[in-house]
């Protein structure tokens, strides 16, 4: 199996649709507003929802309070768990039951 940009890609289209559940999973204190998920970012002392978010529809998510973003569902698990893109884009498809 090559790794590649694509490979990510392939990855990305086979989450969204699965993302709220993926979100639930891995931030399970957030809330859906709209079209986007706002959770509490874990790598730092969040106490109230507001800077943190997904959007719900691209997968493209920020916290706006240190400037952290991405622009899919492999970078957002990466972020959050503390995994590089490959651990992360494998640990999201066991989470779907996706295929490479």
């Amino acid at each position: 199996m090559r790794i590649d940009r694509d490979y990510f890609a392939r990855v990305h289209e086979q989450a969204l649709p699965f993302l709220p559940a993926i979100l639930h999973r891995v931030l399970p204190h957030g809330k859906t507003i709209g079209p986007e998920y706002v959770a509490l970012n874990p790598h730092r002392a969040d106490a109230a929802l507001g800077s943190f978010k997904i959007n719900l529809r691209t997968g493209k998510w920020a916290d706006f309070a240190v400037s952290a973003s991405g622009g899919d569902v492999t970078s957002l698990v990466a972020y959050v768990l503390g995994l590089s893109q490959v651990e992360a884009a494998k640990a999201v498809l066991r989470m779907i039951g996706g295929t490479p």
